[in-house]
């Protein structure tokens, strides 16, 4: 056999066979732990990825301090990648730029000088054209590193040792947090108010069985660069308890109104921490574009090297509350900060609770203070072993003269000092090291102070390591300097947590105006925009209506109250008054489409403004073929996007009222060619949601059901569409049985149908509304009260091929009293 083959044969005994399914595991998983350990995740100890403490160790080694000149960044990121960190210089300058943004860190820990970016998400300029040096609080970080206070090992290549991890007077990973994405595992902690951890870590100094609440109360929650408001404070007792938890954060916006205008701005001066400013307002563009959010006509950015100012100008009489709160629901300015205390302990990854990351930064300082401590002392007693030898020499300073001058070479000088006088190798080389001029008296005295000195120095660190309790006397002495040099005033604020519903209390309660148009656009009206005018007016302007568009129903609202609006194929949605848009007499409104899902073809066709729902209390449904049933208002308590049915209706048919009702009195139903029906609430049967109902009023051929209305009030008022309209005494209509065909109300052949028929008070106003959007207010005791089956008397002029589509009752001291001159246009 050959030796090339003898060779190979020994190769191929040398080849293991190994199992491609463990290979891949164990390859898996030393990677997975090279990531977590070695890049990713934080040390607990001093809150540090390795890249980070490479960088500020490798700015300490270069003596790029803060009360020394600023050193450029491309000579630091060299430094870093040539001796610790060969990863490639752009994670380095990350870094660097990161530890150096005022916006990223609570407490920056470089200090940067040039272009480092912005908080619109600008890129920091070049390395080589930016500069930077270590920021006093990273100093903390490093102070005491050179005495043997942590441990040491190889860098990359083994030529030089770097620290495992710094000594940290500061707890970092508390004070500024962390994020980092590893292999199946993540972190993301918080930043915090460096006075409050301090306060947290003497708190737990003195009392080692502190429950969470109680650390909660000096360190109540996060603190974040940018400021801001944190919403409750569940998520964070949460994540202090559990190590997890959801933090929701809003910004901080002020409503300011303009003088002599009836528009408004928001003004943002805060964003949740993390959030890019320019996308932030990118997005509240798309939404005013898309219409998802309305009533905003401008927005400027005025933000300047002094603070954050976004200036959002509202449309006039927007609800600026309303608003403010769709931009909470829709962009970032409302956020959620996902805690994960995750953090590298004992070269393992583990989820900590606020207590946990306490002690251990604890166990890690008592051990740097007690390392520190020995170093100091073995120093100590060193300097004192020499000073010793110096003042023995003094004392005999002829013999000692006499013995060195007896010498040939210095070895025997030392040999012989050594031999003479009691002393050790290392005081014969400081004797012999020691100045002529050390002989002065002057001179002696200064040793016998420095051995004095030391002599206590001594004693004082003796007992530190005599004790673990003044150990950590030493940590709290030291944490609470750190809290006196670096604290200041916290920026984000805790308030309690709010519900979507919450806005009402910073929403005006007032009654408004409301119109909904037969396709569906709906607006609110403050009720001074209409003021009085005589009976026969011809009104103002209500609104704008598209082609083939009219106003079909008007009602008088709370801000507060809900609209129940119910659509053609029987189905119920919510919708807060508040929420629709305020717009001005002239202006369309907004489609309702807008406000609610709903399906395709569905149509709003009735809608009533409910406070509170009653147990006690009814909703009286009536549809346009006369049936009508009542439905426990509780039923309808609970609000669903979506919606749900609330009564069935026959092919053909629609609902046209909604009225609120107890289970007693009587009720009215007028049809639209003049015909009322009075009979008892009582003779209806209670149903659930979605029944089909009974009937009402028994109709005339293409006859139709107009109205519904309870026998209360002074009169019953009926309009017609012409603008004709009379106020009828109750006792006209005899009471019939349900489902038969009433009486004849008013003369429909010159007045034209009936529009709508309600009960009425002398001391009030009504306002009604024309097809065209014509609107005239007026007061009801100028309406003459007639007999059942007259004509009635002109109320409205209305031009010609217009017609009213309703009125609203209101009472007379609601919205602006006007004289009594009419007002046209």
């Amino acid at each position: 056999m050959t030796s090339e083959e003898n060779s190979s044969a020994e190769q191929v005994k040398r080849v293991l066979p190994v199992s491609i399914e463990e290979e891949m595991k164990s390859s898996y998983l030393d990677y997975a732990m090279s990531v977590i350990v070695g890049r990713a995740i934080p040390d607990v100890r001093d809150g540090l990825k390795p890249v980070h403490r490479r960088t500020l160790y490798a700015m300490g080694e270069m003596g790029n301090y803060h009360d020394k000149p600023f050193k450029k960044s491309a000579r630091i990121v060299g430094e870093v990648m040539g001796k610790y960190h060969p990863h490639g210089d752009s994670s380095i300058y990350d870094t660097l730029v990161k530890m150096a943004q005022p916006f990223s860190y609570r407490y920056m820990l470089v200090e940067g000088q040039g272009n480092f970016g912005s908080i619109d998400g600008d890129s920091a300029a070049a390395m080589r054209y930016t500069e930077a040096r270590l920021d006093p609080v990273s100093e903390s970080l490093l102070e005491d590193i050179d005495k043997e206070t942590v441990d040491f090992g190889p860098n990359f290549d083994e030529s030089l040792q770097e620290p495992l991890v710094l000594p940290a007077k500061i707890p970092n990973l508390l004070v500024n947090g962390s994020d980092g994405i590893a292999v199946g595992m993540a972190t993301k902690m918080p930043p915090h108010n460096i006075g409050e951890v301090c306060s947290a870590v003497c708190a737990m100094i003195d009392d080692p069985e502190i429950s969470p609440a109680g650390l909660m109360e000096y360190m109540p929650g996060p603190d974040f660069p940018t400021g801001g408001v944190i919403l409750g404070r569940s998520g964070i007792a949460s994540a202090y308890t559990t190590g997890r938890g959801r933090i929701r954060m809003r910004g901080v916006a002020e409503i300011e109104d303009h003088e002599g205008s009836k528009k408004s701005r928001i003004i943002i001066s805060e964003i949740p921490y993390q959030v890019n400013k320019a996308r932030l307002i990118e997005q509240i563009a798309d939404l005013v574009r898309d219409k998802k959010i309305d009533g905003i006509s401008d927005i400027r950015d005025e933000s300047d090297k002094d603070g954050i100012r976004v200036v959002i100008e509202l449309k006039k009489s927007i609800v600026p509350m309303v608003v403010l709160n769709q931009l909470y629901k829709h962009t970032p300015l409302e956020s959620t900060f996902g805690v994960i205390n995750l953090a590298i302990v004992d070269n393992q990854p583990k989820v900590l609770t606020l207590k946990e990351i306490i002690q251990e930064f604890l166990k890690h300082r008592k051990s740097v203070i007690y390392r520190r401590t020995i170093f100091e002392l073995k120093k100590a007693e060193d300097r004192l072993h020499i000073l010793r030898g110096l003042l023995l020499a003094l004392d005999n300073i002829d013999a000692v003269i006499a013995t060195i001058r007896g010498s040939s070479t210095t070895e025997e000088a030392s040999q012989k000092l050594i031999e003479n006088f009691g002393l050790d190798e290392i005081q014969a080389d400081a004797i012999l090291k020691m100045q002529l001029r050390r002989l002065a008296a002057l001179e002696q005295q200064k040793i016998i102070d420095e051995r004095d000195g030391l002599l206590k120095e001594v004693e004082r660190l003796k007992l530190i390591i005599s004790d673990e309790g003044h150990i950590f006397a030493e940590i709290k002495k030291e944490t609470l300097e750190i809290s006196e040099k670096y604290s200041d005033e916290r920026r984000t604020k805790i308030s309690h947590d709010v519900s979507d519903l919450d806005k009402e209390d910073l929403i005006e309660n007032k009654q408004v105006l409301v119109s909904l148009t037969s396709h569906n656009y709906i607006k609110s009206m403050p009720l001074d925009t209409y003021k009085g005018q005589h009976r026969g007016g011809r009104g103002i302007i209500g609104m704008s209506t598209k082609d083939e568009d009219f106003v079909k129903s008007v009602f008088v609202a709370s801000t507060h109250d809900y609209l129940l609006c119910f659509t053609s194929s029987g189905r119920v949605y919510w919708l807060k008054v508040y929420d629709i848009p305020e717009a001005t007499r002239q202006s369309r409104g907004k489609a309702i489409v807008n406000l609610l899902e709903l399906g395709d073809e569905e149509k709003v066709t009735a809608v009533i403004p409910v406070s509170e729902f009653k147990e006690d209390e009814f909703f009286l449904f009536a549809t346009l073929n006369g049936m009508v049933v009542k439905i426990p208002q509780v039923e309808f308590s609970r609000p669903r996007q979506s919606g749900i049915y609330a009564i069935t209706l026959k092919d053909g048919d629609e609902l046209v009222h909604v009225m609120k009702a107890v289970d007693s009195g009587e009720i009215i139903l007028t049809t639209r060619m003049g015909q009322s029906l009075r009979f008892g609430i009582e003779s209806i049967s209670l149903r659930h949601r979605n029944a089909l109902g009974v009937k009402g009023i028994k109709l005339r051929y293409m006859d139709e059901l107009q109205d519904v209305t309870p026998v209360e009030k002074d009169h019953l008022l009926t309009i017609t569409e012409k603008g004709y309209g009379k106020r009828t005494e109750f006792d006209e209509f005899r009471g019939h049985g349900r489902a038969t065909m009433g009486v004849r109300n008013i003369q429909t052949d010159v007045s034209g149908g009936i529009v709508s028929s309600k009960a009425v008070s002398d001391d009030e106003d009504i306002i009604l509304m024309s097809r065209s959007g014509i609107v005239i207010r007026t007061k009801v005791s100028e309406i003459s009260i007639q007999k059942r089956g007259t004509r009635g008397v002109r109320i409205m002029k209305l031009d010609e091929g217009d017609s009213v589509v309703g009125f609203t009752i209101l009472d007379s001291d609601e919205g602006d009293e006007a004289g009594p001159d009419e007002i046209t246009e």
